[in-house]
């Protein structure tokens, strides 16, 4: 499950309300990193908005007991993107094409949480200038576990050879 991430400044919501900016034109294809990723149909620069994350809302109790469901129904993963304490956004069966963006040590994405009339929604930003073809990437920010390591197959130069 991807954890916190920036959390967006009064500035940013003023500049940025993901209801009403345009998505950057994306496409799925095979990934070097992961199975499938989102690539880019345009030229995005620094800054930019990418895309919206979006999926259903949900508590943490729920998303242990989904989590349990997924693997039990062999589903290869869930998508679920913690936005607070004990609130998730579950995109595993009612998500966009935002979940497939797969995890880098060297993103040239960055994931924001905003809080939009009440409601916690995550925004996708160019970190970097991002070139058509390019596979969009973020850090997944996963907490530090010792025991239960789960492998990062980026292959940027600065990887840290897991995504926790």
């Amino acid at each position: 499950m991807a954890e916190y991430q920036d959390v967006a400044t009064d500035a940013d919501i003023l500049l940025y309300n993901p209801l009403k900016a345009r998505e950057k034109e994306l496409t799925i294809a095979k990934s070097k990193i992961h199975h499938y990723g989102l690539f880019a149909l345009e030229r995005i620069k620094a800054n930019e908005f990418v895309i919206q994350y979006t999926g259903e809302l949900i508590r943490q109790a729920v998303a242990d007991l989904r989590e349990r469901k997924y693997k039990a129904e062999g589903i290869d993963g869930s998508y679920m993107f913690r936005v607070g304490d004990d609130t998730i956004i579950d995109a595993t069966k009612m998500g966009n094409n935002a979940r497939l963006i797969n995890h880098s040590c060297d993103p040239n994405c960055n994931a924001k949480i905003l809080t939009i009339k009440g409601k916690k929604k995550i925004a996708i930003y160019a970190k970097r200038d991002i070139e058509f073809g390019e596979e969009i990437t973020y850090d997944y920010k996963f907490p530090i576990d010792k025991h239960d390591k789960i492998p990062c197959h980026c292959g940027a130069s600065n990887c840290r050879g897991s995504l926790n």
